[in-house]
């Protein structure tokens, strides 16, 4: 089980209050599916993600944006459980799927990369730090069905 601090707590919580989470998950995935294009694999009949302005402009890639930054508000909303929260994504994500599991951390490290953009000056080291470990826990138990 994971320790919070009551300052990691309340910066997390405080961080997606602040987020337009219909602008960073639609930009987190894109941004992912650009930076890593072999991560395109997955999105197969999403249509056309040939370039930059075709998946930033693809609502099926923006839809699907929307849906994964949902799913970490119901981390923020369990953080004593996350492992349980995700137990059937992971499962899903592992067996029928076949997702990578370590494209889960370079999705989380696009997500920081908008975040921390969205976010400015107030996304100080401290912040970041709290996130990241947020962000870890995310993916660590995403990719639980995998070990």
């Amino acid at each position: 089980m994971v320790e919070w601090t009551e300052f990691e707590r309340s910066t997390i919580k405080d961080i997606f209050s602040k987020l337009n989470l219909d602008v960073v998950g639609p930009q987190s995935l894109a941004r992912c599916l650009i930076v890593y294009p072999w991560t395109q694999r997955y999105f197969g009949n999403f249509g056309n993600l040939y370039n930059a302005a075709a998946i930033m402009g693809n609502p099926m890639v923006a839809a699907h944006g929307k849906v994964v930054i949902n799913g970490l508000t119901k981390a923020v909303d369990n953080m004593d459980n996350i492992k349980g929260t995700y137990a059937e994504l992971s499962v899903l994500h592992s067996e029928k799927l076949h997702v990578d599991p370590d494209n889960f951390r370079l999705l989380a490290d696009c997500l920081t990369v908008v975040v921390a953009a969205q976010l400015g000056a107030s996304f100080t080291p401290n912040v970041q730090a709290a996130f990241q470990k947020f962000l870890a826990v995310v993916v660590s138990s995403l990719g639980r069905q995998y070990h």
